[in-house]
């Protein structure tokens, strides 16, 4: 697959995006799905974090749910007015992609020789001790409390003929798809070429002259400043940073299937994986479990409790991929898409 073709492959999948809040005006309330699609696009840049570590250089990675909650913790505390800084939004989101970046610098340093399971459960470590520092600075973070209310950017607040949820649905979008092209770009890049080279022979890179440790520390700062700017994408769009609960391994595992069902190494791939991993988990069980309560006669089947299948489907869905299509929807022309 040439480059062009690629690009084509991530225009056509972002403008398929741009149309869907047209489409929905035209749909009756009870199947429109743009308001409900801003954390699923938001997750695709966590998915494009993860992509970069796991796809891009093959470091096997477990922690993006860490960066998340740093992400969406650091906005959190330099916007909210509980607090003295109250910066503008943008300038938050930056913040906190840059927080993220050093973070993942700084995890990077002790884990530089390892690879494998062993980095595996070293950031899934990592996503634990994140979790219960946040849970027990509450001086700071609020603990489980979460800290709350936070503002949306000026630019969802502007005048214009477009509901609230469709300007966050263009907004999230618009950065999604700047992020996904200039991920395209760097990957064409001497950096890029790095990043693919260790992960395809990591001797092989460093005879070439690739320095393994300068990459390792690069692809970790990327990583995890993308994820913790989806974090406080997703904390600004929900008014609240959450509790630290919800930024457990389950937020790595999904972001895993994500870039797996997609492609691994894949930027389209990474999008495309979060709008069917997150899709059926925010968008169509949800509508599901409305559609069920309406119908059902007050039963207390455990079956008609859709958010009981999630994780049967989140299986299933992986089981078939790796049976029938191992290299993802939308695989990456290093491994032989065609």
């Amino acid at each position: 697959m040439k480059r062009a073709q690629i690009d084509m492959q991530l225009a056509a999948l972002l403008g398929i995006l741009a149309v869907v809040p047209i489409v929905d005006s035209v749909l009756p309330t009870a199947l429109q799905v743009t308001p409900l699609m801003p954390p699923v696009l938001i997750f695709a840049l966590v998915g494009l974090g993860l992509s970069v570590a796991t796809g891009f250089t093959g470091l096997l990675h477990l922690g993006v749910a860490a960066f998340v909650a740093i992400g969406a913790y650091t906005f959190a505390i330099v916007t909210c007015s509980i607090y003295p800084f109250q910066i503008p939004w943008l300038c938050a989101v930056l913040l906190a992609g840059l927080v993220g970046m050093a973070t993942g610098a700084l995890l990077a340093l002790p884990t530089m020789r390892l690879r494998g399971d062993y980095l595996a459960i070293v950031t899934l470590g990592f996503g634990e001790i994140v979790q219960d520092v946040l849970r027990n600075l509450d001086a700071i973070t609020k603990g489980t409390q979460g800290i709350n209310p936070l503002g949306g950017p000026t630019i969802v607040s502007f005048q214009a003929p477009l509901s609230t949820a469709t300007r966050w649905y263009y907004l999230v979008l618009f950065i999604l798809a700047l992020v996904a092209f200039l991920m395209q770009r760097l990957l064409q890049s001497p950096t890029g070429r790095s990043w693919l080279a260790l992960r395809d022979d990591e001797l092989a890179a460093s005879c070439m002259g690739v320095n393994p440790a300068r990459t390792k520390l690069a692809t970790f700062a990327v990583s995890a400043g993308l994820c913790a700017v989806a974090g406080a994408l997703l904390a600004s769009f929900l008014g609240s940073s959450g509790e630290p609960s919800n930024y457990d391994f389950q937020v790595s595992i999904m972001a895993l299937s994500m870039v797996i069902v997609g492609g691994l190494g894949s930027i389209p791939g990474a999008i495309l994986g979060a709008i069917i991993m997150v899709g059926i988990n925010s968008i169509v069980l949800a509508k599901l479990a409305d559609w069920l309560s309406n119908v059902s006669t007050g039963s207390s089947n455990v079956l008609l409790s859709p958010s009981n299948w999630k994780y049967m489907i989140f299986g299933l869905a992986l089981v078939l991929m790796m049976r029938f299509k191992s290299e993802g929807l939308m695989p990456p022309r290093q491994s032989g898409g065609k």
